[in-house]
């Protein structure tokens, strides 16, 4: 059985120590044949470093490591000089550091490649680095970047911190168009989609494939992908959770599947899957396994709310018109990974995109940052809630797991409470959700829908929300508009439960509610 290549991302490494490669040579090889320069975002740990790792090993000719693979017999394997960057291996402090730092590793190159290093600001330094190396190899030079924006981002809670750093990388990128005649390819990456005023503000050649049809499983795993290579893992798995294989998919589905970078394609998160084959157990693994300190700052800074993240639909542009510190919440987050698009919808020949959480994964730990960072929740508090939720639910105790909710908002210091009724609406969402629960608020994605819909071992709870009216208020809502419905069939033996609930703006809380079973 092949190793799982979990933190792996060297390619070299992956095939010649036995590890599981998922291929994905056919993306890469229509991307090289095309020879136009290249631009990819994705979320962190999704396969953008071993992609950048892949490419550097086809160009430097190393035809025998990629047998049994899609581009085996497809490319030439010719070695070209290559210079391969990784933006956040720097010193990202300040902006002087990572000037002091890059220049370092620039430095370095002209070292190792025996080339006179010329005494001259970086990006002359590096305009001057392809065109020696296309002069010592007689070849064109492949340039590859990952994390491109990553300085910019460890300041973007610092906005002139992070205008300077761009303003120094526009400068620096700008020689990738300038010097385009002493080079044969280019590939780069980041989290966040580049805007037409931003540091590639100069490369109007460059193709942006972030969110084309195309590409958009070129990284992640796809259910077919995770059925064929990890065969064997799934039915090792299936048996130590003692849940058939069919029981075991279904619900890896629901934790890690959901990513789409198009509305249409879905695909598995790879840091996830490879870690949850590896420990065995369902777990928030790609959240947890280095969710930047910025996120929970910009969090707080912003008091983002749920419905602050997936109110609105989308369009492609709006990932381009802003800077990433500028830019609306849902935005940065889409493009972070911790939402997703979740389908389409058309008006005439615009398409716009659904926003969601992708899996419950995300929506589980991104709601405990919320609790915390937003609502000054304490951890330990949001852990103890958590644990009595779930007891309260396998009992079906709705009352009391009303009266935790109550105690949970009466927690949260009175001047952070507004009085709306979306506040209480993504709050009760966020507290369910920080349960690791399957809701969904449907009034966020559905004309006319206001509901909060929590599914949990064959029972399923609409719950309707008033603020400053009544409980039967709200009962009635959900009766006249029959949010129940979709759930009913003759072979539904789910039980459904309607509940209604109705906050007082003065008390700051709930103050009526009514359940009743349908």
């Amino acid at each position: 059985m092949k190793k799982l290549p979990i933190g792996i991302q060297d390619y070299k490494k992956i095939i010649e120590g036995n590890y599981i490669y998922v291929d994905k040579t056919k993306y890469i090889f229509d991307l090289i044949s095309s020879e136009v320069p290249i631009f990819l975002s994705r979320p962190r740990r999704f396969g953008k470093s071993l992609t950048i790792s892949t490419l550097y090993y086809i160009f430097k000719g190393e035809k025998e490591l990629f047998k049994n693979t899609y581009i085996y017999d497809k490319w030439e394997f010719k070695e070209y000089p290559i210079i391969k960057f990784d933006m956040s291996d720097n010193t990202l402090t300040t902006y002087e550091t990572f000037i002091e730092s890059l220049d370092e590793v620039i430095n370095k190159i002209y070292i190792n490649e025996e080339i006179p290093v010329i005494k001259n600001n970086i990006p002359t330094k590096f305009g001057n680095l392809i065109e020696s190396l296309n002069k010592k190899y007689n070849e064109k030079v492949v340039i590859l970047i990952d994390e491109y924006e990553s300085p910019i981002l460890e300041h973007i809670n610092n906005k002139k911190e992070a205008e300077k750093i761009r303003g120094f990388l526009r400068e620096f990128y700008k020689k990738v168009k300038t010097k385009d005649e002493y080079i044969k390819f280019v590939f780069i990456t980041g989290i966040t989609k580049f805007t037409k005023t931003g540091v590639f503000s100069a490369l109007n050649n460059l193709n942006d494939i972030s969110l084309d049809n195309d590409y958009s499983q070129m990284l992640g795993y796809t259910q077919e992908e995770l059925e064929s290579y990890f065969k064997e893992y799934i039915k090792e798995t299936a048996k130590k959770l003692k849940v058939t294989e069919k029981e075991l998919l279904q619900e890896m589905k629901k934790y890690y599947n959901g990513f789409s970078f198009d509305g249409e394609h879905f695909v598995y998160n790879p840091f996830s899957i490879l870690k949850f084959f590896q420990k065995k157990k369902f777990q928030n693994y790609w959240f947890e396994s280095g969710s930047p300190s910025f996120i929970y700052e910009y969090v707080k800074g912003r008091k983002i709310e749920y419905e602050d993240l997936v109110k609105y639909t989308v369009n492609s542009l709006d990932f381009t018109t802003r800077e990433i510190e500028d830019a609306n919440a849902n935005i940065f987050f889409a493009q972070a990974g911790y939402l997703t698009f979740k389908g389409k919808e058309k008006y005439g020949l615009e398409e716009e995109y659904i926003l969601d959480y992708p899996n419950l994964e995300v929506k589980n730990s991104f709601s405990k940052l919320i609790l915390e960072a937003n609502y000054n929740l304490e951890n330990d508090k949001i852990k103890e809630l958590n644990k009595a939720i779930w007891k309260l639910l396998s009992r079906n105790k709705i009352e009391e797991i009303i009266e935790e909710i109550k105690r949970i908002i009466s927690a949260i210091p009175y001047n952070l409470h507004q009085k709306r009724e979306s506040y209480y609406h993504s709050l009760i969402y966020t507290i369910l959700a920080s349960a690791g629960l399957n809701v969904t608020a449907e009034e966020l994605t559905n004309l006319g829908r206001s509901d909060l819909v929590l599914e949990h071992n064959n029972k399923i709870y609409i719950f309707e929300i008033k603020l400053d009216k009544s409980a039967k208020e709200a009962i009635n809502q959900i009766k006249e508009k029959k949010y129940y419905e979709k759930y009913m069939s003759k072979n539904n033996e789910k039980e459904i439960y309607i509940i209604g609930i109705n906050i007082n703006s003065d008390k700051r809380n709930i103050d009526d509610y009514m359940i009743e079973k349908i």
